[in-house]
């Protein structure tokens, strides 16, 4: 295709999806106050007293310290959810757009991939709204008993949406060792030998990515992490013995060379050369004939 055909064709793909986002943030708003109440649920809510009451560390007051924070706040919540909930439809626009210029073996990684990283993001997500009710509770057990906690929503909210980002897209790591294994890119073998540093840079990016900064949710990231990439070596590994099979030069380096079969073969097994093929004649300007070389004739 030109090139305006492809900016045609992108412009065409964005549309439709920014018309499915548009669409589903309207029918997010009609539910912004059930999407608001979700992701402030894990939040230990003080019932029965007042804002600036004595309540320590127990609960907490959830407020709006701005006139416009409960719109501001009401547009973000139905914006992420309609971006969530029109996923299918524009990750199908960003597929359609690239899957012409893939090859039919890449188009089928693309679906294993992909098939994998949904559900891996999910259950990051998922865990991080399970220990968010348990960090929180961690955190606001520091507050003295002569103080009171409150907290405004769009905090809460960023909170929220900031540990559910972490989690998800920290449990994509294995899948993405893999690929680099599918791609030639890394062995098994060398996945392997990082364990150590790899177990010590999970334990401190769980530390320092987590909002909660307490060990609890250090621990939640990582532990799963660490497991995951383990079955990551293991299916590299798996790949690395499929590959080995199918081509006894694959786990070679580039400047290592591949081993010479020197077994004696006898002289009637030896099979002659093909003979060379005559280059092709033309006709000359004055009716002489002569051969072309390099695709050009003797004359040019």
């Amino acid at each position: 295709m030109p090139l305006a055909d492809h900016l045609r064709e992108l412009r065409n793909r964005l549309a439709k999806a920014m018309l499915a986002i548009i669409v589903m943030t309207i029918v997010a708003a009609f539910y912004n106050k059930q999407l608001m109440d979700f992701l402030a649920a894990p939040v230990p809510k003080c019932e029965g007293s007042g804002v600036g009451a004595t309540t320590g560390g127990e609960c907490a007051n959830i407020v709006f310290n701005k006139l416009l924070s409960p719109f501001t706040t009401t547009v973000k919540v139905t914006l992420m959810a309609g971006i969530v909930l029109s996923c299918p439809v524009w990750l199908y626009q960003l597929w359609a757009f690239v899957a012409p210029g893939l090859h039919k073996s890449e188009k089928k990684y693309t679906y294993v991939f992909v098939a994998v990283a949904v559900p891996l993001f999910a259950s990051g997500a998922y865990l991080a709204y399970l220990i968010m009710p348990v960090s929180m509770k961690l955190l606001l057990s520091i507050t003295p008993d002569t103080a009171s906690n409150i907290l405004e929503l769009d905090d809460v909210l960023d909170f929220s949406v900031r540990m559910v980002l972490i989690f998800g897209t920290a449990f994509e790591l294995p899948l993405l060792l893999i690929m680099l294994n599918f791609a030639g890119m890394v062995t098994g073998r060398r996945m392997a030998g990082w364990w150590r540093g790899v177990v010590m840079g999970v334990f401190v990016f769980g530390a320092i990515a987590t909002p909660t900064t307490d060990p609890f949710g250090m621990l939640a990231l990582a532990v799963p992490i660490v497991i995951l990439y383990f079955i990551a070596v293991g299916i590299a590994m798996l790949n690395d013995r499929r590959r080995a099979r199918n081509d006894l030069d694959a786990e070679l380096d580039d400047d290592e060379a591949s081993a010479l079969d020197l077994t004696p073969v006898a002289v009637g097994e030896i099979e002659p050369l093909p003979a060379a093929r005559a280059l092709p004649e033309q006709a000359g300007g004055d009716g002489s004939r002569s051969q072309r070389l390099n695709g050009y004739d003797d004359i040019t």
